[in-house]
């Protein structure tokens, strides 16, 4: 059976990022194959979103959104990157959210229906267009619905990848390996329904792949979350840029999933307080900002607050402090707290800190392009240096969106500048060919590298971190990639195994960024 398809432009990944560079190129006229690990294309951290995406106030200047993220950031920020998004994104917000798919933002009470912008922590203006408390869920649901039905867009779900291929490492011509620069050509893809390794060999290829929070014992992202852009990119030679920078966010809701809900920060913006076991609200002690303190800030006072008191959660406070009705404004948590007990508008919300997002990744510039040709990388996944040491609060969907469609105009350019024959190429790669036929994917054994890949990374490499932990961390994990490397040479490829081993290359990749860099700045806070 022939395993092997030709496409313009390959995109592995269906969350905002992914969805805006697919739709984008597919208006262009590019032909786009999507694909993603799930069976639905929502199952990336974009749909779980609730806060909102920065837009603009009235009054609003670009200037104002660039000083707000440089402060977030603690000016470790790529300027030009942080310029493109603040002087592009609300153009992009216009042409693809509200005029392509419509997305139904929220309307503030006012005779001119008006949208109604809210005010997240670290920002100096109300300028988040949000759709209630499920705004990640309502622009996935519109873009989902735009890509499932354009014709030059071929979807395939529950597709895994496994490596990208390049000239130089999986092409059989010489010819091809002695050219420079090295070249993306596509990836090798498992098909989980099938149970086979598909050849998808590209002109372009996009990885959309998301964060990384499931390498963390606790943590706000979904299963896919592992990495795999990440550990795919750096074994092919790709430069991977700030990994250290993890941002946890501060309220996730304290129960015990292996995906913690999150509390969005909206709520802190709306009024709510974080309070101690005493009733006390403590963010002042900590940041003149208070609960609108950025969020490695929040997250440090919380965790010390932890440690004082011998608790394992602080609370947050929306019934008395919040003036809006908590019901319309945040229905989806007080949907699910209110199946976990807990009635947000008359008790406080148990909450704790959770890995949340990348700041770091697979350094790009602002037109989405890697250091490695043919190959870009948008969203989560990468790094563009917006971010800086820490990310400002709904800047993420904002940077998915803008760097997806600016990925994307700028394939669609250089193919009608240059068109080329891609076929000897493509004929010098050859399919997947396994290394082993044993079938050793026991799920115990898999679940025992994962807690211990996350017990390491939480305890080592967490929220506050050591040079003494940070040593531990990197021989404990290289100790447990050698173990794995050799697993997976005689086991028979399957999902769990290739998410597995993705896991724990990013683990050594953020464990050895941390170590190296001994400044504590940001969401990289180091005590010795």
């Amino acid at each position: 059976m022939n395993h092997r398809t030709e496409t313009q432009t390959l995109v592995i990944g269906s969350g905002i990022a992914g969805c805006t560079a697919a739709l984008r190129l597919a208006d262009h006229g590019v032909h786009v194959t999507l694909v993603n690990s799930g069976a639905a294309p929502d199952n990336g951290n974009s749909s779980l979103a609730q806060g909102g995406i920065v837009y603009r106030a009235p009054d609003d200047q670009p200037a104002a959104l660039i000083r707000d993220i440089l402060i977030a950031g603690h000016r470790h920020n790529n300027l030009r990157a942080v310029r493109f998004l603040a002087e592009n994104g609300p153009r992009a917000v216009e042409e693809i959210l509200i005029d392509r798919v419509h997305i139904p933002f929220a309307k503030g009470h006012n005779p001119q229906g008006e949208w109604d912008m809210a005010l997240e922590g670290g920002h100096s203006a109300q300028r988040i267009l949000h759709c209630a408390d499920h705004t990640g869920k309502t622009i996935m649901e519109g873009l989902i619905r735009a890509v499932l039905k354009h014709p030059n867009i071929t979807f395939l779900p529950r597709r895994t990848a496994i490596d990208i291929l390049t000239t130089h490492h999986h092409a059989c011509n010489m010819e091809l390996r002695y050219q420079i620069p090295n070249q993306c050509v596509g990836a090798y893809i498992f098909n989980e329904e099938l149970q086979h390794v598909e050849t998808l060999l590209a002109e372009f290829t996009i990885l959309a792949t998301g964060g990384v929070g499931q390498i963390y014992q606790h943590t706000t992202n979904p299963a896919s979350a592992v990495g795999s852009g990440i550990a795919m990119a750096q074994r092919a030679g790709v430069h991977i840029e700030n990994a250290e920078f993890v941002q946890f966010h501060p309220t996730a809701l304290y129960e015990h999933k292996p995906r913690r809900f999150l509390i969005t920060e909206a709520l802190r913006g709306a009024g709510a307080k974080l309070i101690n076991s005493k009733n006390e609200p403590f963010m002042a002690r900590y940041d003149a900002r208070a609960d609108l303190a950025p969020r490695d800030i929040v997250a440090r006072a919380i965790m010390e607050e932890m440690l004082h008191s011998g608790q394992e959660f602080v609370y947050l406070n929306a019934a008395d402090y919040v003036n809006d009705d908590l019901t319309e404004r945040f229905p989806t948590i007080y949907r699910h707290c209110l199946d976990m007990g807990v009635d947000i508008t008359k008790e406080p919300i148990p909450v704790v800190p959770a890995a949340h997002y990348f700041c770091g990744g697979i350094l790009t510039d602002t037109r989405g392009r890697t250091t490695m040709e043919r190959l870009y990388a948008v969203g989560e996944c990468a790094c563009t240096g917006l971010h800086g040491a820490n990310r400002l609060a709904s800047t993420s969907l904002l940077e998915a969106l803008v760097w997806g469609k600016s990925a994307a105009d700028d394939i669609s350019g250089r193919l009608r500048r240059s068109p080329r024959n891609a076929r000897k190429i493509f004929n010098g790669i050859p399919d997947w060919v396994s290394l082993g036929n044993e079938k050793n994917d026991d799920p115990a054994l898999i679940a025992q590298d994962w807690a211990a890949i996350r017990r390491t990374m939480w305890n080592y490499v967490g929220i506050t971190r050591t040079q003494p932990r940070l040593r531990r961390a990197v021989n404990e994990l290289r100790d447990l990639s050698r173990h794995l490397t050799e697993f997976y040479r005689r086991t028979k490829v399957c999902k769990a195994l290739i998410d597995l081993f993705h896991g724990c290359q990013t683990a050594i990749a953020i464990t050895e960024a941390a170590k190296r860099n001994k400044k504590s700045l940001g969401c990289h806070y180091r005590v010795g």
